[in-house]
């Protein structure tokens, strides 16, 4: 599958960059739309960098000419996308990356006449998704959308009732404990947390624990319930894991190249691994684009791939059920 994808021929015109954002409470999210244009046609991709300001100047880097997925690829290796403000997180270079990289392939698709799904040789199907969002919206959503499932991330306040009140709704299919991530994500590693989450939902997968020798005792009896998102960025990470996993979460924006992101796909099929996607609050297409890659790899999984609206504080009363319907956001549209 990822050779015959990188073989795919683009031809690039011209760029053009749009700038969205939305203000949440004292926080600016903000995320840049790539163009990649030519033969009449455009390609589209979705830097979701975290920090605003680094989306107020946004290189381009030399694009124009005609390549495959592949020497495109090669061509922005070498290149530094923040030449002007190191990220705060280094993560943020694959994601910048992958906008350049996702916009090349849905103009190589559609250059081609070809759908995404022909490409790969799949069958879109209805995505099953949860909502991230925090314990205290749990509640009032469920009054206004009574099928909804959740992705909560277990903070130490909830071993004061919280927690079980929570498991008693029984909703929870990911509980994110983001024990991986340090700074503005991060939760320091609470061995009593852990088991408490893990015995609330019994049902639900464990992602991102840290794991210490203490919290690592704590969890062994919950192992093939646990989960990674935040270290994996490709295939060698999930082989650099302290255990196999049996499921993953995938978010494409980590992988920053077209050719990481499906040798994932292809080694987790091989081995029969799990799949779930995750979103990073995309304000535009990446957020159809993850949808469309569930819809392709992992439909039945707790995506994290809801409409963006739950993202909004004033969530509408119309917003599309689970499952959605597959969208077809890469290559041809028609």
């Amino acid at each position: 599958m990822t050779p015959h994808l990188l073989e795919l021929e683009v031809e690039i015109e011209d760029v053009a960059l749009e700038r969205l954002s939305v203000e949440i409470g004292e926080w600016t999210r903000a995320t840049t739309i790539v163009h990649l244009r030519g033969r009449g046609v455009e390609g589209v991709g979705e830097d979701v960098t975290y920090q605003a300001e680094l989306h107020e100047h946004f290189p381009e880097p030399a694009v124009a000419g005609r390549w495959t997925l592949a020497s495109f690829s090669d061509q922005l290796e070498p290149l530094d996308l923040f030449p002007e403000t190191p990220p705060r997180d280094e993560a943020a270079r694959d994601y910048r990356r992958w906008a350049w990289e996702s916009a090349a392939l849905d103009l190589a698709l559609t250059q081609a006449g070809l759908t995404l799904a022909d490409a790969v040789g799949r069958q879109p199907q209805p995505v099953r998704y949860v909502v991230s969002t925090r314990a205290q919206n749990v509640r009032p959503l469920l009054d206004r959308y009574p099928d909804l499932r959740f992705k909560l991330d277990p903070a130490r306040e909830w071993l004061d009732g919280l927690l079980d009140e929570l498991a008693s709704v029984g909703r929870v299919d990911t509980a994110d404990y983001k024990g991986v991530y340090r700074g503005d994500f991060g939760f320091e590693p609470n061995p009593e947390l852990y088991v408490r989450v893990a015995e609330a939902f019994p049902n639900a997968w464990l992602e991102d624990p840290g794991l210490n020798d203490e919290t690592d005792r704590a969890l062994e009896p919950y192992r093939d319930r646990i989960t990674w998102d935040a270290p994996i960025h490709s295939w060698q990470d999930v082989e650099r894991l302290p255990f196999p996993p049996r499921c993953l979460n995938v978010k494409p924006s980590r992988f920053a190249t077209v050719g990481r992101l499906f040798e994932f796909y292809e080694e987790c099929a091989r081995r029969e691994i799990g799949l779930y996607g995750g979103g990073q609050f995309e304000l535009g297409v990446g957020r159809r684009q993850i949808q469309e890659l569930a819809s392709l790899f992992h439909p039945d999984g707790p995506n994290d791939v809801a409409p963006g609206v739950f993202n909004v504080a004033a969530v509408p009363d119309d917003a599309p059920p689970s499952p959605l319907d597959p969208p077809r956001v890469f290559g041809t549209k028609s």
